[in-house]
């Protein structure tokens, strides 16, 4: 009898052992795989604006652009047209150093410029080096262009993780990320988009979208976005002006 229960308390540790490594396994599948997922903040640390607390009836049109010369100038046209000052454009350095003039009518015409970086490179797959320079060229490009106090972050592709965050934010900084999304760059009709942006819009949205040659059918769908976020009497404010009044939300990773 007793050698029954030392031989199944052999059986028994070894079971334990067993599943204390497979429950190890399966956390680092887990972390592994969630560390693939968009980060909005650590826990005490930097932290991803991507909506405005709500308190006020106001929300934010950015633009993204890294490549390309014939859709910017139309969609400023269409905004100046419609009276909407106070967009943020996000811009890949190198685009913006081959294209000054158009990065002069963007502040010209009184809307507010963030960085994409330089290269247009996912920052999730460079070292920590490499990122803090691209980052650092981009803002050399914009203060020979003369576009001053350039420190809202939208990282190419819209990847981020906690590292990033930290590069970000120690090079003074905000990564700003997106709490509504056009999906104008799939180009899957005017109205689908203007659906994708209207649909469940509320106060303090970011909305997400592109000025880039790829997105074909934003030109034609942003008029009827500005008559609605008129019509429901939202305010078009800049990011940073979103930020300022506000207090930002971010989404925690505990």
């Amino acid at each position: 009898m007793t050698n029954f229960y030392v031989i199944n308390g052999r059986k028994l540790k070894q079971l334990s052992i067993i599943i204390l490594a497979a429950f190890f396994t399966a956390g680092i599948l887990y972390i592994e795989n969630f560390s693939n997922q968009p980060v909005f903040s650590t826990k005490d640390g930097p932290r991803a604006i991507y909506k405005g607390e709500g308190s006020n009836k106001e929300v934010a049109l950015s633009f993204d652009i890294s490549w390309g010369d014939e859709k910017a100038l139309p969609i400023l046209d269409l905004l100046k047209q419609n009276g909407v000052t106070g967009v943020t454009f996000f811009l890949s350095a190198s685009w913006a150093e081959r294209h000054p003039d158009i990065v002069k009518r963007i502040v010209e015409d009184g809307h507010e410029i963030g960085s994409m970086g330089y290269a247009y490179e996912n920052y999730r797959d460079l070292e920590d080096l490499k990122v803090k320079r691209d980052i650092l060229k981009s803002l050399d490009v914009f203060e020979k262009l003369e576009v001053k106090k350039v420190n809202l972050l939208r990282p190419p592709k819209g990847a981020f993780d906690k590292r990033v965050l930290e590069i970000a934010n120690s090079l003074g900084f905000t990564v700003v990320h997106w709490s509504v999304d056009s999906h104008d760059l799939i180009n899957p009709g005017k109205e689908i988009i203007v659906d994708n942006v209207t649909k469940n819009l509320s106060n303090g949205d970011i909305i997400l979208l592109h000025a880039s040659d790829s997105a074909k059918q934003t030109e034609d769908a942003l008029p009827e976005i500005i008559q609605f976020i008129k019509d429901k009497g939202y305010e078009i404010s800049s990011v940073t002006e979103l930020i300022n009044n506000t207090k930002a939300k971010s989404k925690e990773v505990q």
